[in-house]
């Protein structure tokens, strides 16, 4: 019980430091892209928080299931370099001993792996389509941000505003650049604001301003002022988007068995799969040669963990390009995984013997 209880504590406080690193991480690596998106108009800074979530919900699988193997890794590696695994053995204890701990600390977040990659994960990336469906359903007075040049959706026009009053529908100093017919116009104006027609359209009024419109390359060039200046507000209809598989429901994807479709399943169903063989695998793979260096298995942890990855995204692509049966897919992998899960226990196992039977052959 002091081997069970010590090694759960153990498992668990690093667990929790593994995926904050880990959540950090890639929840600042999102944040730069996303942000970068929006410094360069292709998604409102608004919108920013909200693909944010979205997208943390989709990297959760895999963000936990490295948690995972990578918890139980350092924790024995640890033990191996402070011989707790040395007192543990000759104690009685075999390698094998480290199954059922493990077994009880994963299971868990197995299930918690399973439940995001069958159900969240793609109602997540169903709720991402839609929500930029609508963000870029919107009309151009709908993305204008203070102090930042915007650009509308056709790249037709360029405007800036300096300020922006009241219920966000008035605004001060405004600058648009546009190209109609091969002119090009510059208009500044005081202020402006959104206008409701009895018929429902909207229309942007600006007052108090000038116009500047010339044609490139001529020496053709027009000054207007004006007192009141509106133009017609065109909203663009929010299409349904097209589900994809990511976003398509588990239960969707085997009713509707497309090559496609039978891919992100294999994906679904391999995660929480591998996240529990992976979890085993770093029993062996934690031993520590000092003879060898402390990085070394680290190393080879790693090399398996990329390749184990890689096994599984090579299926899922077979998959859905036809060159391998989704019956034959859905555990080829995961039987090779557990082969090298085997030897490497076999092979750790007859190194722990040695050292005991030389001893004991000494002292006798």
């Amino acid at each position: 019980m002091i081997f069970l209880r010590t090694l759960l504590r153990e498992f668990a406080n690093l667990a929790v430091a593994v995926f904050l690193s880990l959540f950090l991480i890639a929840l600042t690596t999102r944040l730069i892209r996303l942000l970068g998106q929006a410094a360069g108009g292709n998604i409102p800074s608004d919108a920013v928080l909200a693909f944010l979530g979205f997208s943390a919900l989709n990297q959760l699988p895999v963000l936990l299931s490295l948690t995972l193997f990578i918890t139980v890794l350092l924790a024995l590696s640890r033990g191996w370099r402070d011989s707790e695994m040395v007192i543990w053995f000759n104690s009685g204890l075999s390698l094998a001993a480290w199954i059922r701990p493990v077994l009880i600390f994963a299971a868990p977040l197995v299930l918690v792996i399973a439940a995001l990659s069958f159900f969240i994960s793609p109602w997540a990336a169903q709720k991402s389509e839609h929500y930029r469906g609508r963000v870029d359903a919107r009309d151009d007075i709908s993305r204008v941000e203070p102090g930042v040049f915007g650009e509308s959706r056709g790249g037709m026009r360029v405007f800036f505003v300096e300020s922006i009053t009241g219920d966000k529908n008035s605004v001060q100093n405004v600058f648009v650049n546009s190209t109609q017919h091969r002119r090009t116009g510059v208009m500044v104006s005081e202020r402006g604001f959104v206008e409701y027609a009895p018929n429902a359209d909207r229309f942007m009024v600006l007052l108090s301003g000038r116009r500047y419109e010339s044609t490139p390359g001529e020496a053709d060039f027009r000054l207007m002022e004006f007192e009141r200046y509106a133009t017609r507000i065109q909203t663009k209809e929010g299409d349904e988007p097209v589900a994809t598989h990511k976003s398509t429901s588990t239960l969707g994807l085997v009713e509707n068995p497309t090559r496609s479709n039978l891919g992100e399943l294999l994906w679904r169903v391999g995660m929480p799969v591998s996240a529990l063989i992976l979890a085993l695998l770093a029993i062996p793979l934690s031993f520590v040669n000092p003879r060898a260096g402390r990085s070394v298995n680290l190393l080879f942890a790693l090399l398996t963990y990329v390749v184990y990855s890689n096994l599984l995204s090579i299926s899922q692509a077979w998959v859905a390009q036809g060159k391998l049966a989704f019956s034959t897919a859905c555990w080829l992998v995961h039987a090779a995984m557990l082969l090298v899960l085997l030897v490497l226990f076999a092979q750790r196992m007859s190194l722990i013997r040695i050292p005991w039977r030389r001893s004991r052959g000494t002292h006798s």
